[in-house]
């Protein structure tokens, strides 16, 4: 159920991680039946929601995610379709009000990036197929010609031709390359290690890859205070499997790689399915 639109009838099915409110989804990341995906990140201080304007398409920021996956196949369609969108500024409710936001959304073939500020809605194509949390995307993106001389490969001493410099060390490339916390670094870290990365060549090979990608930039309790003694860290990390409509997860106390195949439910259903984060550390015993 929409708060200004007409629902989507029938909408595409979809799968991800939410926060179950009143049988409602508020979704954090998902997928829809046709492989499109989006992940809504935080974006305080940036993400700025409008009020409610006639002449546009008025959707609140927790339901654009089921907005965009329960009508959309693909990326292409959600450009075409959101030029008049206007992120209205809603509450969900008076004891939930809305998180600042910025949104990922991709395909098996491309990926945008959505941002709401002052100045009005951006839509970004996104290269690099990352994205972190502030600032905003077209700088994060400007940032990275900060490190075009990042490379996985060993530098040529290009310092002086009159000092005799030795490659002491594998990894050298990747001098420079930064590993504190901040959104700023973490999207160089995150886009290096992504582009850089190897294809696999099976299923389980390519699911092992990106968890390995995400734990590139993923935080640990203790190194990152936000008020005192409560400090963010990873709660979970997930990735999609577009074509065969899996969803993998884990969780920051379970190291093992969990899936909820979407394929396996019945699609049409309008009832909501969920089945608790399996949260708890798991250990296979070898003897």
């Amino acid at each position: 159920v929409f708060r200004k639109v007409e629902n989507l009838d029938p909408p595409y099915a979809i799968i991800g991680i939410t926060a179950d409110v009143e049988s409602y989804p508020l979704y954090y990341d998902a997928m829809n039946e046709k492989g499109l995906c989006i992940a809504g990140l935080n974006f305080a201080g940036y993400a700025d929601y409008k009020k409610y304007d006639a002449d546009k398409v008025n959707i609140t920021p927790f339901e654009l995610i089921p907005w965009l996956l329960g009508q959309f196949s693909s990326v292409r369609e959600v450009k075409k379709n959101i030029q008049k969108l206007n992120l209205v500024n809603i509450n969900f409710s008076e004891q939930l009000p809305l998180s600042p936001l910025h949104w990922l959304v991709a395909d098996k073939q491309e990926s945008i990036v959505i941002e709401s500020v002052k100045e009005g809605l951006k839509i970004y194509d996104n290269p690099v197929g990352v994205l972190t949390n502030n600032p905003n995307f077209d700088y994060q993106l400007f940032n990275l010609n900060n490190y075009r001389a990042l490379s996985n490969s060993t530098p040529q001493n290009s310092f002086s031709e009159k000092v005799d410099l030795d490659s002491y060390s594998r990894g050298m490339g990747g001098l420079g390359l930064p590993g504190d916390l901040s959104s700023m670094s973490r999207f160089v870290r995150a886009a290096f290690t992504k582009l850089n990365s190897l294809p696999m060549q099976t299923e389980s090979g390519s699911v092992s890859q990106f968890f390995h990608i995400l734990g590139s930039v993923e935080q640990q309790k203790g190194l990152c205070e936000v008020t005192d003694g409560k400090y963010e860290y990873t709660i979970y990390s997930s990735c999609c499997d577009m074509d065969k409509g899996v969803y993998y997860y884990r969780t920051y106390d379970n190291s093992q790689i969990n899936s909820v195949n979407l394929n396996h439910e019945h699609l049409d259903t309008t009832e909501l399915i969920s089945y608790p984060l399996r949260s708890e550390a798991q250990y296979y015993a070898v003897n």
